[in-house]
């Protein structure tokens, strides 16, 4: 797809054809298919078998990889669209790794890691988790304290991860460990490298989370012990991981954004149908100005989410500075799908407590993104410091 330099406030016509596209590959996993998912927590693996022979898997890989090697808007687009259709988190969240957590191999993977890991990821005849977040660290990323040791042609690995999606179901992980101790580095962010291997369950106990909302993808702590990791395994020079996995930062806040607004998208639609529809002291309830404003306001703050998302994706898709955009992109997304989804619980009433309505399926899932990959709190710390040049808080 040629890449034009002037951002266009309209969708191209090969965009609309993906935003269709991907409509059709979801109708026939309506709003009753993710009640049912949500409630017996399995994962959707013939949603997921669909999106993968319909190509979506590989949207953002390149061609000669079997992917399609669109950028980061037509990913976040195709995201957005499948959480509009009710699928929420739980939809997106099936397939989310192959959009932004392959990146690291697509840019940092040699020649012949590429031929052997891309392809299969793109059909779908493997799924993968990424593994990075540990208990004791959070979102401090280099204070990790994973260890992979180098023994001969391989690596030995012993540690603890936590809310790593989908490991119920992967078979690969990509995993971010220590291989030099912290106090041997000159930085923190130095001594972590990047691994892609097999998730060897005989060496890696994995745990289920109950939690909150997205029932259907699972969050697990993984317990490593002595998982063995052939150095051809290894993305890029040991010791550089951590500036690797940072190239897949950015896209992730997009895509969470696209998501988010996606969700907001659903609920503010069932907001409004059923303010139409409902009738309380022989009117509709959207007669009332208490109901219409609010719907408005949330209206608002999609449309004005959305375009700072786009400008984000056009950004990274052209190679041009993006992180405060991206960062902005997920706050305003995130809050902006929370808002649509609390009013349209609040619209409800007291049917917006009932799980056959979904609205309150969809407050749930859309909790999330105001929580990860990176927090409210953390985005206006970034803003302030590296934006505006404010001095550090700590």
């Amino acid at each position: 797809m040629k890449r034009e330099n002037t951002l266009d406030f309209e969708l191209t016509q090969d965009q609309l054809a993906i935003r269709e596209a991907v409509r059709r590959s979801c109708a026939a996993f309506g709003e009753d298919y993710w009640l049912a998912r949500d409630e017996d927590g399995t994962f959707p693996h013939d949603f997921y078998r669909t999106m993968a022979d319909a190509g979506w898997l590989g949207i953002a890989i390149p061609e000669e990889y079997g992917g399609s090697g669109l950028g980061v808007v037509e990913a976040a687009l195709l995201m957005q669209t499948v959480a509009e259709t009710g699928a929420c988190m739980s939809g997106c969240a099936a397939f989310h790794i192959n959009i932004f957590g392959l990146m690291p191999i697509v840019v940092f993977g040699s020649p012949e890691q590429k031929a052997r890991w891309l392809p299969p990821a793109v059909q779908g005849r493997v799924k993968s988790c990424f593994g990075v977040t540990e208990p004791d660290t959070g979102l401090n990323t280099t204070q990790l304290k994973t260890r992979a040791v180098r023994q001969g042609d391989r690596y030995v690995v012993h540690g603890q991860k936590v809310w790593i999606s989908t490991a119920q179901v992967a078979d690969k992980i990509l995993l971010l460990a220590r291989t030099t101790p912290i106090e041997a580095c000159r930085s923190h962010s130095e001594g972590l490298t990047l691994f892609y291997t097999d998730l060897d369950r005989a060496r890696v106990s994995v745990r289920l989370i109950p939690k909150m909302g997205r029932k259907a993808v699972d969050s697990n702590e993984l317990f490593i012990d002595g998982l063995e990791i052939p150095a051809a395994d290894r993305i890029g020079e040991e010791g550089r991981g951590f500036q690797y996995i940072l190239h897949g930062m950015n896209p992730e806040r997009v895509l969470l954004a696209a998501e988010a607004i996606g969700i907001g998208r659903a609920a503010l639609r069932k907001a409004a149908a059923y303010a139409a529809e409902r009738v309380v002291f022989e009117r509709p309830i959207g007669k009332n100005q208490a109901i219409q404003h609010p719907l408005a306001h949330n209206w608002i703050e999609l449309e004005a989410a959305d375009l700072v998302m786009h400008k984000a994706g056009w950004l990274y898709d052209r190679g041009m500075p993006c992180g405060a955009e991206a960062n902005a992109a997920k706050y305003l997304g995130a809050e902006a799908g929370f808002h649509a989804c609390e009013r349209a619980v609040l619209t409800h009433g007291g049917f917006g407590y009932a799980k056959e309505y979904h609205v309150e399926r969809y407050l749930r899932e859309v909790m999330i993104a105001r929580i990860a990959p990176v927090s409210r709190e953390m985005i206006l710390s970034h803003i302030a410091e590296r934006v505006l040049n404010l001095p550090k808080s700590y």
